[in-house]
Protein backbone atom coordinates (compact mmCIF):
# COMPACT_ATOMS: atom_id res chain seq x y z
CA UNK A 1 0.00 0.00 0.00
CA UNK A 2 1.02 3.39 -1.25
CA UNK A 3 0.47 6.17 1.41
CA UNK A 4 0.64 10.02 0.37
CA UNK A 5 -0.75 12.98 2.85
CA UNK A 6 -3.68 14.43 2.09
CA UNK A 7 -3.75 18.45 2.49
CA UNK A 8 -6.18 20.61 0.70
CA UNK A 9 -6.52 24.68 0.36
CA UNK A 10 -8.51 25.78 3.52
CA UNK A 11 -9.80 28.93 2.17
CA UNK A 12 -11.73 26.89 -0.68
CA UNK A 13 -13.74 25.69 2.43
CA UNK A 14 -14.40 29.13 4.41
CA UNK A 15 -12.67 32.27 5.52
CA UNK A 16 -12.01 31.26 9.07
CA UNK A 17 -9.56 28.72 9.59
CA UNK A 18 -12.13 27.27 12.55
CA UNK A 19 -14.53 26.59 9.73
CA UNK A 20 -11.56 25.49 7.77
CA UNK A 21 -9.94 23.16 9.50
CA UNK A 22 -12.64 20.83 11.10
CA UNK A 23 -13.68 20.38 8.15
CA UNK A 24 -10.19 18.95 6.73
CA UNK A 25 -10.21 17.13 9.98
CA UNK A 26 -13.15 15.13 9.02
CA UNK A 27 -12.15 14.40 5.62
CA UNK A 28 -9.42 12.53 6.89
CA UNK A 29 -6.89 15.45 6.00
CA UNK A 30 -3.96 17.00 8.90
CA UNK A 31 -2.68 18.83 6.80
CA UNK A 32 -3.97 22.82 5.32
CA UNK A 33 -2.25 24.26 2.27
CA UNK A 34 -2.35 27.85 3.62
CA UNK A 35 -3.28 30.75 0.98
CA UNK A 36 -5.36 33.37 3.20
CA UNK A 37 -7.10 33.38 6.38
CA UNK A 38 -9.87 35.49 7.54
CA UNK A 39 -9.66 37.32 4.37
CA UNK A 40 -6.71 38.12 4.23
CA UNK A 41 -3.69 37.15 2.00
CA UNK A 42 -0.90 34.98 3.46
CA UNK A 43 1.43 37.71 2.00
CA UNK A 44 -0.56 40.36 3.54
CA UNK A 45 -0.50 39.01 7.00
CA UNK A 46 0.50 40.64 10.18
CA UNK A 47 2.68 38.87 12.27
CA UNK A 48 -0.18 38.66 14.89
CA UNK A 49 -2.69 36.86 12.66
CA UNK A 50 0.12 34.46 11.29
CA UNK A 51 1.04 33.90 15.19
CA UNK A 52 -3.29 33.83 16.05
CA UNK A 53 -3.40 31.53 12.70
CA UNK A 54 -0.14 29.47 14.30
CA UNK A 55 -2.12 29.01 17.74
CA UNK A 56 -5.60 27.68 15.54
CA UNK A 57 -3.10 25.03 13.81
CA UNK A 58 -1.63 24.10 16.99
CA UNK A 59 -5.67 23.45 19.10
CA UNK A 60 -6.51 21.28 15.74
CA UNK A 61 -3.23 19.64 15.64
CA UNK A 62 -3.23 20.78 11.94
CA UNK A 63 0.24 21.32 9.97
CA UNK A 64 0.84 23.56 7.16
CA UNK A 65 1.90 21.37 3.85
CA UNK A 66 2.80 24.30 1.74
CA UNK A 67 1.83 28.10 1.82
CA UNK A 68 -0.02 29.29 -1.26
CA UNK A 69 1.28 32.46 -1.89
CA UNK A 70 0.73 34.78 -4.79
CA UNK A 71 4.34 35.44 -5.46
CA UNK A 72 5.16 35.68 -9.42
CA UNK A 73 1.49 35.72 -10.23
CA UNK A 74 2.25 39.45 -11.62
CA UNK A 75 3.19 41.07 -14.02
CA UNK A 76 7.04 40.01 -15.48
CA UNK A 77 7.62 43.67 -16.01
CA UNK A 78 6.55 45.11 -12.83
CA UNK A 79 9.08 46.36 -10.35
CA UNK A 80 11.68 42.91 -9.35
CA UNK A 81 12.37 44.28 -5.91
CA UNK A 82 8.94 44.48 -4.69
CA UNK A 83 8.29 40.84 -5.73
CA UNK A 84 11.22 39.41 -4.18
CA UNK A 85 10.19 41.46 -0.69
CA UNK A 86 6.78 39.97 -1.13
CA UNK A 87 8.66 36.48 -1.20
CA UNK A 88 11.10 37.37 1.34
CA UNK A 89 8.21 37.78 3.95
CA UNK A 90 6.32 34.99 2.39
CA UNK A 91 9.11 32.53 3.29
CA UNK A 92 9.39 34.25 7.25
CA UNK A 93 5.66 32.72 7.23
CA UNK A 94 6.06 29.30 5.87
CA UNK A 95 9.35 29.34 8.25
CA UNK A 96 6.81 30.22 11.28
CA UNK A 97 4.30 27.93 10.41
CA UNK A 98 6.64 25.01 9.99
CA UNK A 99 6.23 24.75 6.09
CA UNK A 100 8.74 23.62 3.88
CA UNK A 101 7.11 24.34 0.30
CA UNK A 102 6.08 27.69 -0.75
CA UNK A 103 4.00 27.28 -4.02
CA UNK A 104 4.97 30.52 -7.18
CA UNK A 105 4.56 31.21 -9.98
CA UNK A 106 6.09 32.39 -13.32
CA UNK A 107 4.77 35.96 -14.63
CA UNK A 108 1.94 37.07 -16.48
CA UNK A 109 3.18 38.77 -19.92
CA UNK A 110 1.37 42.24 -21.09
CA UNK A 111 -1.21 41.82 -23.78
CA UNK A 112 0.37 41.83 -27.29
CA UNK A 113 4.02 39.97 -26.14
CA UNK A 114 5.16 37.09 -27.35
CA UNK A 115 5.89 34.37 -24.60
CA UNK A 116 9.34 34.06 -25.94
CA UNK A 117 10.55 37.95 -25.26
CA UNK A 118 9.92 37.41 -21.38
CA UNK A 119 12.06 34.27 -21.19
CA UNK A 120 15.03 35.81 -20.02
CA UNK A 121 13.22 38.08 -17.56
CA UNK A 122 11.44 35.34 -16.26
CA UNK A 123 14.94 33.09 -16.03
CA UNK A 124 16.71 35.93 -13.80
CA UNK A 125 13.68 36.72 -11.56
CA UNK A 126 13.04 32.96 -10.65
CA UNK A 127 17.26 32.57 -10.23
CA UNK A 128 16.73 35.68 -7.38
CA UNK A 129 13.59 33.39 -5.75
CA UNK A 130 15.56 30.12 -5.69
CA UNK A 131 18.30 32.32 -4.52
CA UNK A 132 16.12 33.39 -1.22
CA UNK A 133 14.76 29.59 -1.01
CA UNK A 134 18.31 28.48 -0.86
CA UNK A 135 19.37 30.70 1.70
CA UNK A 136 16.05 30.18 4.14
CA UNK A 137 16.31 26.32 3.09
CA UNK A 138 12.61 26.11 1.92
CA UNK A 139 11.57 24.69 -1.50
CA UNK A 140 9.56 26.74 -4.12
CA UNK A 141 7.07 24.91 -6.22
CA UNK A 142 6.22 26.49 -8.94
CA UNK A 143 2.76 25.91 -10.37
CA UNK A 144 1.74 25.75 -13.90
CA UNK A 145 -0.98 28.52 -13.80
CA UNK A 146 -3.01 29.95 -17.05
CA UNK A 147 -1.45 32.42 -19.19
CA UNK A 148 1.87 32.84 -17.24
CA UNK A 149 5.38 31.65 -18.87
CA UNK A 150 5.26 28.20 -17.08
CA UNK A 151 1.66 27.22 -17.67
CA UNK A 152 3.00 24.40 -20.59
CA UNK A 153 5.01 21.26 -19.67
CA UNK A 154 7.85 22.63 -22.07
CA UNK A 155 8.05 26.05 -20.58
CA UNK A 156 7.94 25.09 -16.86
CA UNK A 157 10.75 22.37 -17.53
CA UNK A 158 12.58 25.05 -19.61
CA UNK A 159 12.14 27.55 -15.80
CA UNK A 160 13.12 24.39 -13.50
CA UNK A 161 16.30 23.19 -15.62
CA UNK A 162 17.69 26.60 -16.25
CA UNK A 163 17.30 27.68 -13.18
CA UNK A 164 19.26 24.47 -11.85
CA UNK A 165 18.35 25.05 -8.01
CA UNK A 166 17.36 21.85 -6.11
CA UNK A 167 14.83 24.56 -4.03
CA UNK A 168 12.69 24.97 -7.00
CA UNK A 169 10.63 22.17 -8.10
CA UNK A 170 7.28 21.35 -9.58
CA UNK A 171 3.58 21.78 -7.92
CA UNK A 172 1.28 19.41 -10.88
CA UNK A 173 -1.95 20.59 -11.27
CA UNK A 174 -3.79 18.50 -14.29
CA UNK A 175 -6.75 21.05 -14.71
CA UNK A 176 -4.36 24.01 -15.37
CA UNK A 177 -2.84 22.25 -17.93
CA UNK A 178 -6.41 21.08 -19.27
CA UNK A 179 -7.15 24.77 -19.44
CA UNK A 180 -4.44 25.74 -22.13
CA UNK A 181 -5.12 22.80 -24.32
CA UNK A 182 -2.65 20.11 -22.81
CA UNK A 183 -3.15 16.78 -22.57
CA UNK A 184 -1.42 16.36 -18.60
CA UNK A 185 -0.09 13.39 -18.42
CA UNK A 186 0.26 12.43 -22.41
CA UNK A 187 1.89 15.51 -23.05
CA UNK A 188 3.81 17.11 -19.88
CA UNK A 189 4.27 13.76 -17.04
CA UNK A 190 7.54 12.23 -18.67
CA UNK A 191 9.59 14.94 -18.78
CA UNK A 192 8.23 16.63 -15.62
CA UNK A 193 8.51 13.52 -13.33
CA UNK A 194 11.93 14.27 -11.67
CA UNK A 195 11.29 17.55 -10.50
CA UNK A 196 7.31 16.47 -9.47
CA UNK A 197 7.36 17.18 -5.18
CA UNK A 198 3.52 18.08 -4.68
CA UNK A 199 0.12 17.82 -6.35
CA UNK A 200 -2.46 19.83 -6.55
CA UNK A 201 -5.55 17.53 -6.57
CA UNK A 202 -7.99 19.45 -9.53
CA UNK A 203 -9.19 18.21 -12.30
CA UNK A 204 -11.21 20.52 -15.76
CA UNK A 205 -13.42 19.59 -18.95
CA UNK A 206 -11.48 20.49 -22.49
CA UNK A 207 -14.21 21.68 -23.94
CA UNK A 208 -15.30 25.08 -21.89
CA UNK A 209 -12.41 25.01 -18.97
CA UNK A 210 -14.70 24.52 -16.17
CA UNK A 211 -13.04 22.65 -13.17
CA UNK A 212 -15.20 19.02 -12.06
CA UNK A 213 -14.57 16.65 -9.36
CA UNK A 214 -11.15 14.35 -9.79
CA UNK A 215 -11.50 11.87 -12.20
CA UNK A 216 -14.96 13.47 -13.98
CA UNK A 217 -12.63 16.08 -16.24
CA UNK A 218 -10.25 15.25 -19.20
CA UNK A 219 -6.93 15.82 -16.92
CA UNK A 220 -6.02 12.12 -16.94
CA UNK A 221 -6.13 11.94 -13.72
CA UNK A 222 -6.25 8.13 -13.30
CA UNK A 223 -2.89 7.88 -15.42
CA UNK A 224 -1.51 10.38 -13.41
CA UNK A 225 -2.00 8.79 -9.96
CA UNK A 226 -1.15 5.53 -11.56
CA UNK A 227 2.10 6.73 -12.96
CA UNK A 228 3.17 8.48 -9.34
CA UNK A 229 1.59 6.05 -7.48
CA UNK A 230 4.05 3.54 -9.52
CA UNK A 231 7.35 5.69 -9.29
CA UNK A 232 7.42 6.06 -5.85
CA UNK A 233 5.63 9.84 -5.11
CA UNK A 234 5.11 9.70 -1.42
CA UNK A 235 4.32 13.65 -1.10
CA UNK A 236 1.34 15.82 -0.50
CA UNK A 237 -1.97 15.76 -2.47
CA UNK A 238 -3.54 19.17 -2.01
CA UNK A 239 -7.08 19.32 -2.43
CA UNK A 240 -7.89 22.61 -4.59
CA UNK A 241 -10.88 21.72 -6.23
CA UNK A 242 -12.58 25.14 -7.44
CA UNK A 243 -16.12 24.01 -7.27
CA UNK A 244 -18.78 26.77 -7.26
CA UNK A 245 -21.80 26.43 -4.85
CA UNK A 246 -24.29 29.25 -4.68
CA UNK A 247 -24.44 28.75 -1.52
CA UNK A 248 -20.82 29.92 -0.17
CA UNK A 249 -20.45 32.45 -3.02
CA UNK A 250 -17.80 34.43 -0.93
CA UNK A 251 -15.26 31.17 -1.34
CA UNK A 252 -14.47 28.68 -4.02
CA UNK A 253 -15.71 25.72 -3.48
CA UNK A 254 -17.83 25.87 0.47
CA UNK A 255 -17.56 23.28 2.59
CA UNK A 256 -20.27 20.87 0.53
CA UNK A 257 -18.14 20.98 -2.81
CA UNK A 258 -15.10 20.59 -1.07
CA UNK A 259 -16.30 17.12 0.73
CA UNK A 260 -17.40 16.07 -2.30
CA UNK A 261 -14.25 16.87 -4.69
CA UNK A 262 -12.13 14.78 -1.41
CA UNK A 263 -14.76 11.91 -1.86
CA UNK A 264 -14.05 12.00 -5.69
CA UNK A 265 -10.03 11.82 -5.18
CA UNK A 266 -10.64 8.94 -2.19
CA UNK A 267 -12.44 7.08 -4.48
CA UNK A 268 -9.73 7.42 -6.91
CA UNK A 269 -6.72 6.76 -4.81
CA UNK A 270 -8.86 3.74 -2.90
CA UNK A 271 -9.04 2.16 -6.38
CA UNK A 272 -5.33 2.24 -7.06
CA UNK A 273 -3.97 1.11 -3.59
CA UNK A 274 -3.18 4.97 -2.51
CA UNK A 275 -3.78 5.54 1.36
CA UNK A 276 -4.49 8.78 2.17
CA UNK A 277 -3.70 10.14 5.68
Amino acid sequence: MVRWTLSGFGDEIDADPAVQLPVLLALGSRHVEVRSAWGVNVVDMADEEVARLADVLARHGIGVSAIASPIGKSGVYDDPATELARLERVVWVARRLAARYVRIFSFYRPDGVDVAATRDTVLSRMRAFADVAERESVVLVHENEKLIYGDTPDRVLDVIESVGSSALRVAWDNANFVQVGVRPFSDGYAMLRPFIVYLQVKDARAPDGIEVPAGLGDGELRATLTALRDDGFVGFASLEPHLSDPAFPDVLSGPRRFGEAARAFRALTDDLGIELG
